[in-house]
């Protein structure tokens, strides 16, 4: 990623923030620290102090979970439309699941204590961080359907547009072992799945790197959890502009 991507994102380039009053987005503005994050930087780990929330800009988090054996699975995946770290202002402190970096960029952070006086101030954004928990509620559930009962094709293609709709290109870095891993499925399922994918015209993978081709017969092949959470954050969120 070179630096004139990088030098082009501002704190509005997070649809939550974009989405503040003025006067509540100036207020928040000097303690926002602008920080890189690199591809599997672990942000925070399962029942870890969380010291900061992060706004990710031109980056993709992931929420995963990690079992006793050290298998894992994604259970949500955050970029420039939302928060890393809801716990922070919900009351938890922590929560079970660990946060990687999956899409290297840039984020905006804030210190804890400073989002929980906002938030408990009531007003524009508690109200913008209540319907973005909603929205990622959302998500978390439909990924557990998702994942139970649909064939991992699909899960491929809801995991390939809920990235893309987060990124501002077509492209993305992940081998497919991490895929797999984000899944929660075997490698062979996803070389299988990627192929067929790639066989058919609508994307193409070489050495880490997938381009979508053909984002329309994509989404023709989705199941149906991807557009319910699509509708959903759409509905709840304003559009980054």
């Amino acid at each position: 990623m070179g630096p004139n991507v990088l030098s082009s994102n501002t704190p509005k380039s997070n649809r939550l923030l974009a989405a503040l009053p003025e006067e509540n987005y100036r207020a928040l503005l000097p303690f926002l620290e602008e920080v890189p994050l690199p591809l599997g930087m672990v942000v925070y780990e399962s029942g870890g102090e969380q010291r900061y929330v992060y706004f990710p800009a031109s980056s993709i988090v992931s929420l995963l979970y990690v079992l006793a054996d050290g298998s894992s699975a994604e259970i949500a995946v955050t970029g420039n439309e939302g928060l890393v770290g809801i716990s922070l202002f919900m009351g938890g402190e922590t929560t079970p699941s660990r946060a990687v970096v999956q899409s290297a960029g840039l984020g905006y952070r804030l210190r804890g204590e400073l989002l929980k006086k906002e938030f408990e101030s009531g007003g524009a954004l508690q109200h913008l961080l209540l319907r973005y928990t909603q929205a990622l509620i959302t998500q978390m559930t439909q990924t557990a359907v998702c994942n139970r009962h649909h064939a991992v094709e699909q899960q491929l293609c809801r995991w390939l547009l809920l990235s893309l709709d987060r990124l501002p290109a077509n492209e993305l870095v992940m081998t497919q072992e991490l895929i797999a891993n984000m899944l929660g499925v075997r490698r062979e399922g996803v070389t299988t799945a990627a192929g067929k994918l790639q066989d058919e015209g609508l994307i193409r993978y070489s050495r880490g790197h997938i381009t979508v081709l053909d984002r329309t017969k994509l989404e023709a092949r989705v199941c149906e959890c991807y557009a319910v959470v699509k509708r959903e954050y759409d509905r709840l969120l304003p559009p980054l502009d």
